[in-house]
């Protein structure tokens, strides 16, 4: 207890306890900066170089603190925290006279230091990594832009990097991913993610601290900036006001921005023209809704990497195809779907059938059960491009009747589970050679018109919906 030691040891023994209690990047990062400006038995006031650093050790290390504290003194204990500049260096030689050693002594916490990955930003999902996606025709795009990024930074040749498309399609996933492959590379750089929610929240509260020039200076010192979901950001003048400077001290600076949307850029209602235009100016990398093959892919790497024998071995292709070909909305609900069938392949010695699956997964099924028709995506369309459902059968050749009409049918492909034949002769007779250049001509036009495609994601939402 402190009492043997004397009093004014109380911040170095409870420093102590901490090392030992909490893991070595978090007292690095949080701990060691602090120092003790009032060291008594009955009071404790740590003094953290910046508002930031005082703020996050209140809310995430002040009850332990207290505990230790307490226990020390053997007393009841009050510890409170302040914002101090040059404390570190008063708290150097604070003590019973003499300095810490020198791999003891608490330093400054620097802009630049790691810390602000904690601070301000938030942990990247273990689980989201490159090896961890599967990449096919609707993501492969992204996916190759996201890994070119990590690979090639700290050169920022492409800056922005803009990852959007509809939720539950591996946006965040690739984000994290990339944050990964950067530390895996780089571990010298500072990589930091957080939410635009986070974003406008630590702004917030730095306005309310008036600290604005230290969350900037953060936001300056990483290499890598993540932030998802910015069109959350949307009629919010103010936070985007600072966010469009940060962008272009990061950007001026040669850093990395990574950041996501569940739309382009262009289309990202309620943000500013400008910000808009900076977003533009990097790379664009859209994730497409998932088809049968992708859905497919990515089941059977779930199951092969799973650790359940029973799951590997008794959940059939037939099994997976049937789930690819029911869920159809996102990755995430695909998962969902897979999780609970893994679970009850491991809680049951019997097969695990298609029938089964359909019995198990019933409440999940019925939700994605609703089955678009060719009539329907044919009226949808018709009504998108301002064209009579009529003009879907007619054989006029016209540009404003034809493509609408490949259209219909890329979607009448993707979302059905018609024939080819059958589609074709649904749209006027067609031959099924139609429907197979169709298809074809729309997915040249998705990879190189980023206008068709946005019509055409806006499309499929509207049917699936």
């Amino acid at each position: 207890m402190l009492e043997k030691a004397g009093a004014s040891g109380l911040w170095t023994a409870v420093r102590e306890r901490l090392r030992a209690e909490i893991a070595p990047n978090a007292f690095d990062f949080f701990i060691r900066p602090l120092a003790a400006l009032n060291d008594h038995g009955d009071e404790l006031v740590l003094g953290a170089p910046t508002a930031f650093l005082r703020q996050y050790v209140r809310d995430h290390f002040g009850p332990q603190i207290v505990r230790l504290a307490e226990d020390e003194s053997g007393r009841s204990t009050r510890v409170s925290f302040v914002t101090a500049t040059g404390a570190v260096a008063a708290g150097a030689s604070a003590g019973n006279g003499a300095a810490p050693a020198a791999a003891d002594a608490p330093q400054p916490l620097q802009p630049a230091d790691s810390a602000i990955e904690l601070a301000i930003g938030q942990p990247l999902n273990p689980r989201y990594t490159f090896a961890q996606f599967i990449a096919g025709r609707p993501n492969r795009f992204a996916h190759d832009a996201a890994l070119g990024v990590a690979e090639q930074i700290p050169e920022a040749r492409y800056n922005p990097l803009f990852l959007y498309g509809g939720s539950g399609l591996g946006k965040t996933h690739l984000m994290h991913a990339l944050g990964h492959e950067v530390r895996r590379r780089r571990p010298d750089l500072k990589v930091v993610y957080l939410s635009s929610e986070r974003f406008m929240n630590g702004f917030l509260r730095a306005l309310r601290e008036k600290s604005t020039i230290e969350f900037k200076d953060m936001l300056r010192a990483a290499d890598v900036l993540l932030i998802d979901d910015i069109q959350f950001l949307a009629g919010k003048e103010f936070t985007q006001e600072e966010f469009f400077h940060a962008l272009n001290d990061l950007i001026g600076a040669g850093k990395q921005l990574v950041l996501t949307a569940d739309r382009s850029p262009r289309a990202l209602d309620g943000i500013s023209e400008r910000i808009k235009s900076r977003l533009a100016g990097g790379l664009e990398a859209d994730l497409h809704p998932t088809d049968f093959e992708l859905r497919f892919s990515i089941l059977q790497s779930r199951r092969d990497q799973a650790h359940g024998e029973r799951i590997r071995h008794g959940v059939g292709d037939d099994v997976l195809r049937y789930l690819a070909q029911k869920i159809v909305s996102n990755v995430r609900d695909l998962e969902g779907a897979f999780n609970k069938l893994a679970l009850m392949a491991e809680a049951t010695d019997e097969p695990v059938t298609v029938e089964r699956t359909r019995e198990f997964l019933a409440d999940i099924l019925r939700t994605h059960d609703r089955k678009i028709t060719v009539d329907e995506i044919m009226k949808r369309v018709a009504d998108f491009y301002n064209l009579r459902p009529a003009d879907m059968l007619s054989p006029r050749r016209a540009r404003q009747v034809a493509r609408p009409r490949q259209i219909a049918m890329y979607f009448a492909k993707r979302l059905t589970t018609r024939s080819l034949p059958d589609i074709g002769r649904r749209f006027g007779g067609r031959d099924h050679t139609t429907v197979i250049h169709a298809v074809k001509r729309i997915e040249e036009l998705r990879s190189t018109d980023s206008a068709l495609d946005d019509e055409l994601i806006r499309l499929q939402r509207m049917l699936e919906e």
